[in-house]
């Protein structure tokens, strides 16, 4: 029997061999593009008769995927970047926009661990992530606020046909930071119960630049735990997902000698967590549950999530910062029995949320917030049309706590409402069996975080004092999307050009005095975060080509250009926008879908070519350009077979081959002190890496 929900949980057929799924269908290249079933947008739909803009991430590309992180993974897609603090700590942009624009769905929910800091990364083990549905543009109405720049929907794998029970594990090792990770797995399905354990581990040492060495502060350590178990009975199903999940990363401030030059700090190859550091703990339990009502379905989900971050600056037994959130997410949904054609989809969802100040210092004041949301939602085929749609409204009440400090006021009292009303309209067009045409218009909305709205503080992990505004407007915008996509034995094209127009953008911008000198307050440069209106515009190419079945070269191409409108010159480019990038891969199957023990071997050479950034902004010093570079890198992989099944896969990887010094634009630490020897400023990305990964099955 096969089970289907309407949800991010994928099964198989019974009796089905495992291969590179998401939602039970294989994916090998783009010429399968017709087969892959995605729920980002609406709930169960073709990915060819989606109009918003998507990418689906297997389980196979995330396996051979080098990354230090599951954002890591995910930033080599085109329209995909990310915000870099050292090796350990990566933050996910869509399409130029990052933050907490850029929602993070894991669990059947949206993930809430304090991401407005520049420093928080995403708490998420990346080895318990079956696939990935990259949602680019607000066009999502099932989560809500926040998902303005786009949604990454991380699906977990698929449950195991009726009957199997299954072990497995990941080994991996990556010689510049001397990581190593290890992941272990063991799920099944037996009678009406089915359950999917895991644990893993991972820690570094300082990473390793061309120029600098080995950046001190730069070492990092994780362990998460997860397990789910699940009833499937003929009325519906009902699973439980408890997850913990902790992070030690050191900070990593690019100090350095005002004599030689070379960074200071301990640090090198120990694995040691040296002051200042953080410790993040994130816990969370999902109740995830689908009702079947005839060929309708009833789905509710619930969940708590909590999130500790802890930050020691000077000793390691009493920490400075401390909050603590607490947010319990709610979502009722209604998936309608199918009438004259159309598919309709019906719900209620939101959260509340709880945020507290434990610590001696402070940066954002303790606050709760309660917002709720209502959206529908239709598709219907006529013919070789299919159009899709629906809207959202959303209501948030925030209150923020005051506090006063030693006589001095640090936060004030206030409350805010945001209400915003959200929705898309598409079409797809099948002119013929290999083309589509895809076309959508959708209406964002984000109520402002609590570090623009009240921050006032100290900002150890970012270098920087920030301030925040108290009447700031929540972001509203307005996307169209136009994509073209033509795939065949021999050759696959996709082409996807968008605009995005943003009333009440909000960005942090360096303070400056009257003069339009910049300022610092407590010894840091000082920050505030301002809004204005905006218009990004831009696009991605990607081009698959296949001369003969073991020859793959692929190439994608992805550049944005974010202007503030009406602005001086100085002022006129969005902060933290990634520059134009294209990238190249040439595959070689050697062995493919082997008859003995190796089913599959492979090598695998690829380029990564990233523009100049001078589209900068420039008042008070906030961005500097960042020059050009090309880094290359190789693979090689084989997959063995034991009694006609999938056993082990090893993996062997080299990036940045030739040790090129660079700087991405977004990486933060690039705005660390200067070497007094060279004037150059801040802290260069890693250097030549050599990863060995096994999976075993």
């Amino acid at each position: 029997m096969l089970l289907l929900s309407w949800s991010a949980t994928a099964v198989f057929a019974a009796g089905a061999e495992e291969t590179d799924t998401v939602h039970g269908h294989a994916l090998e290249g783009a010429m399968h593009l017709n087969e892959v079933v995605v729920t980002g947008v609406t709930g169960r739909s073709l990915l060819k008769n989606t109009p918003a803009a998507m990418t689906v991430v297997g389980a196979k590309e995330l396996e051979s995927t080098p990354s230090t992180n599951i954002i890591d993974a995910l930033a080599r897609q085109a329209g995909v970047a990310q915000v870099t603090t050292g090796a350990g700590i990566s933050k996910p942009v869509i399409r130029g926009m990052g933050y907490n624009r850029v929602l993070v769905v894991n669990d059947g929910v949206r993930q809430e661990g304090q991401q407005w800091g520049d420093e928080h990364g995403v708490e998420i083990d990346g080895a318990s992530v079956g696939s990935v549905e990259i949602l680019k543009g607000p066009a999502s109405l099932m989560y809500g606020s926040d998902a303005l720049a786009g949604v990454l929907l991380m699906n977990p794998l698929p449950l195991l046909p009726e009957g199997e029970m299954k072990a497995g594990g990941q080994l991996e090792y990556q010689t510049n930071s001397g990581l190593y990770g290890y992941s272990a797995n063991f799920r099944g399905h037996r009678g009406d119960w089915v359950w999917n354990w895991r644990y893993s581990g991972r820690g570094a040492h300082a990473f390793k630049t061309p120029l600098d060495g080995y950046v001190p502060g730069s070492a990092y350590r994780e362990q998460a735990m997860s397990g789910m178990t699940g009833l499937h009975r003929n009325w519906g199903f009902t699973h439980l997902t408890l997850s913990a999940y902790y992070l030690q990363p050191g900070i990593a401030e690019g100090e350095r000698d005002a004599v030689t030059g070379l960074l200071s700090g301990e640090g090198g190859r120990s694995y040691g967590i040296r002051t200042p550091f953080q410790r993040v703990t994130h816990l969370k339990a999902v109740s995830d549950n689908t009702f079947y009502l005839g060929d309708a379905s009833l789905k509710l989900l619930l969940a708590y999530q909590q999130n500790r971050r802890k930050e020691f600056e000077e000793s390691a037994a009493d920490y400075d910062l401390f909050f603590r959130l607490h947010t319990v997410n709610y979502q009722l949904r209604y998936l309608s029995t199918e009438i004259n054609g159309w598919k309709m989809a019906t719900g209620i969802g939101g959260m509340w949320q709880r945020s507290e100040n434990l610590g001696t210092e402070y940066l954002v004041p303790a606050y709760h917030l309660f917002d709720a949301g209502v959206f529908a939602t239709a598709s219907k085929a006529f013919g070789p049309l299919n159009f899709s749609g629906g809207l959202r409204y959303d209501m948030r009440w925030l209150h923020s706590y005051g506090l006063e400090e030693e006589g001095t006021q640090r936060f004030v009292d206030f409350s805010r409402r945001y209400q915003g009303l959200t929705g898309s309209v598409g079409m797809t067009w099948e002119m013929a069996r290999e083309l589509n045409l895809k076309v959508n218009l959708s209406r964002g909305f984000r109520a402002p975080n609590i570090s623009e709205l009240g921050s006032n503080g100290e900002h150890e992990g970012t270098l920087r004092y920030e301030m925040g505004q108290t009447g700031l407007k929540a972001e509203k915008s307005w996307q169209a999307d136009l994509g073209l996509d033509y795939s065949s034995a021999l050759f696959s094209v996709e082409a996807a050009l968008f605009v995005n127009y943003v009333e009440d953008y909000i960005y942090s911008a360096r303070m400056t005095d009257n003069a339009g000198l910049p300022v610092s307050t407590d010894g840091l440069p000082a920050y505030i975060f301002m809004s204005g209106n905006a218009r990004l515009a831009g696009g991605e190419l990607t081009a698959d080509f296949h001369p003969w079945r073991r020859l793959h070269v692929e190439n994608a191409f992805s550049w944005v250009d974010a202007r503030l409108l009406h602005q001086p010159a100085e002022a006129e480019y969005l902060p933290m926008t990634p520059a134009p990038r294209w990238t190249a891969e040439v595959k070689y199957d050697i062995i493919r879908q082997g008859r003995g023990a190796i089913d599959q071997l492979y090598l695998k050479g690829n380029m990564e070519m990233n523009a100049r950034q001078s589209h900068i902004y420039l008042a008070g010093g906030t961005e500097t350009e960042t020059a050009g570079y090309t880094l290359f890198g190789i693979q090689a992989g084989a997959t063995f077979k034991y009694k006609g099944r999938r056993r082990l896969s090893v993996y062997l990887t080299g990036e940045n081959l030739f040790n090129k010094a660079y700087q991405s634009h977004l990486n933060r630490l690039k705005y660390a002190d200067e070497d007094a020897l060279t004037g150059r400023q801040g802290v260069l990305n890693a250097g030549r890496n050599f990863i060995v990964k096994l999976v075993i099955f």
